[in-house]
C-alpha cells in the first residue's frame, strides 16, 4: 500500500456543515445525517467529531446504534446518559466516556439532569463533543465506561481520554475497541505548550479558545486541523483553551 503525502489540512468552523432546529445548534466536522460530501466522510479512523450545543429540558430521544465505539466529552453543562444495557448517568466536564454500540444498543442523551437527579429545573445548555471510531471487530457485545480524570487534565499536558492502543494499556482513562487509535485531551493556559502525537494520522480539534500549530498558525473556536504523516508539531495557547487530539495509525479502509 501507498503511504500517504504528507499533508495539513486546516478546517476553519464556519466551513462545517450545520444543524440548528429549536433545541439543537450542532456543527459537524464530516458528513453526517442529511449532509453529505462524499469528499469529506472521515479522517483517519475518526468518522463523526459534533460539536453539539442543547437547551436545557431537550436531547435526542432514544435511538439506536451498531457497530461504532461513541466517546463523548462535556465542555459545559451536563448530559444524561441512559441505554438499554441498563447504564445511565450525569455525564459532566472532566468525566470520560465511551459507549460501544457492539451488536447493536440503544440510547437517550439529554439535558435534564435536573430531572435525573430530582432537583430543580435549571436553564443551562450543555455543550459537548460527540466522536464516532469504527471497532476492530463488528458484532461484540455493547458497553459502556467512564471514568472521572479531572485531576488529570489539572496536571497540564496531553491526557489520554480513550485509548485501545497497547502503548496507553493502563494510562487512559477508558478502553476503546480499535487498538489504532487513541483521544488525548488538554486544557491550556495563555503560554503553554504541547506536542501532538506523531502518527500518521492526527485530527487537532479546538472546541474553546485560540492556540498556535506550528508550522500552520492560529485556529480558533472551532477549527481542526487534519494532520497525515506531520504529527510531532508543537501546539501553544494563545489564551486558555481546551484541544481534542486524535492519534490515529490507521484509517478506514
Amino acid at each position: 500500500m501507498t503511504a500517504p503525502a504528507p499533508a495539513v489540512d486546516i478546517r476553519r468552523a464556519d466551513d462545517r456543515f450545520a444543524t440548528r432546529i429549536s433545541w439543537l445548534d450542532s456543527k459537524h466536522s464530516f458528513s453526517f445525517s442529511r449532509h453529505y460530501d462524499p469528499a469529506n466522510t472521515h479522517h483517519g479512523l475518526l468518522l463523526v467529531n459534533n460539536d453539539d450545543v442543547v437547551r436545557p429540558g431537550a436531547g435526542f430521544e432514544t435511538h439506536p446504534h451498531q457497530d461504532m465505539e461513541i466517546v463523548t466529552w462535556v465542555l459545559r453543562g451536563s448530559l444524561v446518559h441512559q441505554d438499554s444495557t441498563g447504564h445511565s448517568g450525569v455525564i459532566y466536564p472532566g468525566l470520560a466516556q465511551r459507549m460501544s454500540a457492539g451488536t447493536g444498543i440503544l440510547h437517550s442523551e439529554k439535558n435534564d439532569a435536573w430531572r435525573l437527579n430530582n432537583q430543580e429545573p435549571h436553564t443551562d445548555p450543555v455543550h459537548f463533543v460527540q466522536m464516532w471510531v469504527l471497532p476492530d471487530e463488528q458484532g461484540v457485545d455493547p458497553g459502556y465506561e467512564q471514568l472521572e480524570i479531572e485531576d488529570e487534565l489539572l496536571r497540564g499536558g496531553l491526557v489520554p481520554i480513550a485509548s485501545g492502543m497497547d502503548r496507553y494499556d493502563g494510562a487512559s482513562a477508558i478502553r476503546i475497541r480499535n487498538r489504532y487509535a487513541t483521544l488525548h485531551a488538554a486544557r491550556l493556559a495563555p503560554g503553554d505548550e504541547v506536542t501532538i502525537p506523531d502518527a500518521p494520522y492526527v485530527h487537532l480539534y479546538v472546541p474553546n479558545g485560540t492556540v498556535t500549530l506550528e508550522g500552520s498558525g492560529p485556529l480558533g473556536s472551532g477549527d481542526a486541523a487534519r494532520l497525515t504523516m506531520t504529527g510531532g508539531r508543537r501546539v501553544t495557547a494563545d489564551e486558555p483553551a481546551e484541544i481534542l487530539v486524535w492519534e490515529m495509525h490507521a484509517t478506514v479502509a
